[in-house]
């Protein structure tokens, strides 16, 4: 069993900035495949950025260009860099670790962008 552990939300002005991350457990995180999704309200939960245990990342097109994702693997920790945040950012944010035929998720953490 993988736990995931979210933190950085908060409520954040339009145009600026919040750094997300997620702590696992686990001996093999460098083997995960992690992501970030989001789920506003009413909506289904959408993929916003994918990082392979390679390194390799896919973004949503509404975030590219404005979110960065990243893993420290001697940390055990992925990490959401969000710039240039807009009303529509506004969600729960979940991580997620894949391996293999594995999905855990975390528990979320909300972002909020208003003015």
């Amino acid at each position: 069993q993988v736990q995931l552990v979210e933190s950085g939300g908060g409520l954040v002005q339009p145009g600026g900035s919040l750094r997300l991350s997620c702590a696992a457990s686990g001996s093999i995180f460098r083997l995960y495949v992690m992501g970030w999704y989001r789920q506003a309200p009413g909506l289904q939960r959408e993929l916003v950025a994918v990082i392979t245990d390679g390194g390799r990342t896919t973004y949503a097109d509404s975030v590219k260009g404005r979110f960065t994702i990243s893993r420290d693997n001697a940390k055990n920790t992925v990490y959401l860099q969000t710039n240039s945040l807009k009303p529509e950012d506004t969600a729960v944010y979940y991580c997620k670790a894949n391996h293999a035929t594995n999905n855990y998720w975390g528990q979320g953490t909300q972002v909020t962008v208003s003015s």
